[in-house]
C-alpha cells in the first residue's frame, strides 16, 4: 500500500508515517523543508518538500497513493487564521480530485461539526469541503480531544506564576483530552484497515472527561504541589500573552471564540465516547512525562 502523510514532521504524522515504514508501506513524507524529514528518510519514506498551500505539488505527491492523512497545520502569524485555513483546504482538495485519491483520513477537531468553534472552525470549513467536493470518496474525520501536550506551553505560567493556566478555558467544564500519539495509533490503524466509508469522523480521546481545574490537580501532584491551581486568564491578558509571542490578532479572536464555545459546551456535542471506546492514555499517565518536561525546564532556569 502507498500512503502519503502531510504534516510528516509533527507530532501525529511522524508517528504515522513511523509506523506505516515498520509495516512495509510505501509512505511519501510531506514537509515544508527535506531537511526536517531526514529521520523519517533514513527509516524508508520518500521525501516530498513543499507548501501544504500549493495545489499543484499536492497534486504531484498524491499521484498513485492509496490512501492520504491530511491535516491544516497551525500558523500562528497568519493574519487571517481561517483563510489561512481554507486556503490550505483547497489546495488538499484540488489535489485529492486531481490525483484520484479515494481513501483520506483527515485530522480534525472535537467542535468540527459547527461554524462557531473559533480556531476550529476552519475544520469545519474542511469537512464540508470535502463532502462537497469529494462526494464519492471515503473520508474519516479524526475529530481529536484537547491536546494533552498543549499543557507543556503552560509550564512557564506554573514556574512564573505557580498556576496552571494560558488558555482562555474555563476551570470547571468537562473536556475531552488526548495524546498526539494516541492519535496516531488510531490514524495510523485504521488508514492500513481502510475500514470506512462514505463521509464519516470518529471521536478521538480517553474516555474520561476531565476539568482544568481536575488536570491542574493531577499534574501539580506531579511535581510535588498537589494544589496547583487552574486560573482561567481574563481575554486581555490572554490576549498581550499571545501577542507578545507573535501570534496575529486574527489567531487571538479564533482561541478567544474557541473558548466561549468550551464554556458553552459546544465542542462536545453528540461526541461522547463510551467506557472502552477511548483511547488508552489518561491524564494520569500522561503526568510523568509533563513533570519531566518541567524539571528540565526548571533546571533550564538561570540561577
Amino acid at each position: 500500500m502507498k500512503y502519503v502523510i502531510t504534516g510528516a514532521t509533527g507530532n501525529t504524522g511522524k508517528r504515522i508515517a513511523a509506523q506505516l515504514l515498520a509495516a512495509g508501506h510505501e509512505v511519501v513524507a510531506i514537509s515544508r523543508q527535506e531537511a526536517h524529514l531526514a529521520e523519517l528518510t533514513a527509516q524508508g519514506a520518500i521525501p516530498a518538500a513543499g507548501s501544504l498551500d500549493d495545489a499543484a505539488f499536492l497534486s504531484h505527491a498524491f499521484a498513485g497513493a492509496d490512501a492520504v492523512y491530511a491535516l491544516i497545520p497551525p500558523n500562528f502569524q497568519a493574519p487571517d487564521f481561517r483563510a489561512y485555513q481554507r486556503t490550505i483546504g483547497e489546495a488538499i482538495v484540488s489535489a485529492l480530485k486531481t490525483s484520484g485519491v479515494h481513501h483520506v483520513v483527515t485530522l480534525s477537531s472535537y467542535g468540527a461539526h459547527r461554524p462557531d468553534t473559533g480556531v476550529v472552525g476552519g475544520l469545519y470549513d474542511f469537512e464540508q469541503l470535502l463532502a462537497r467536493e469529494l462526494p464519492e470518496a471515503r473520508v474519516l474525520h479524526l475529530r481529536a480531544g484537547f491536546f494533552m501536550e498543549n499543557f507543556f506551553g503552560m509550564i512557564p505560567a506554573v514556574q512564573q506564576a505557580g498556576v496552571l493556566g494560558g488558555f482562555p478555558l474555563p476551570a470547571d467544564q468537562p473536556m475531552a483530552v488526548v495524546t498526539t500519539q494516541d492519535i496516531a495509533e488510531v490514524a495510523a490503524r485504521r488508514l492500513q484497515a481502510l475500514d470506512f466509508s462514505g463521509h464519516s469522523h470518529v471521536s478521538v480521546a480517553h474516555a474520561q472527561l476531565i476539568t482544568l481545574r481536575e488536570a491542574a490537580a493531577i499534574l501539580g501532584a506531579a511535581i510535588g504541589k498537589p494544589e496547583l491551581p487552574y486560573v482561567q486568564f481574563p481575554d486581555e491578558q490572554f490576549r498581550a500573552i499571545m501577542q507578545s509571542i507573535g501570534a496575529s490578532g486574527s489567531l487571538i479572536d479564533g482561541y478567544l471564540e474557541f473558548g466561549r464555545a468550551a464554556a458553552s459546551g459546544a465542542l462536545s456535542e453528540g461526541t461522547d465516547i463510551r467506557p472502552g471506546d477511548g483511547t488508552p492514555t489518561s491524564l494520569h499517565d500522561f503526568a510523568p512525562a509533563w513533570a519531566g518536561a518541567y524539571a528540565q525546564a526548571s533546571a533550564a532556569q538561570p540561577a
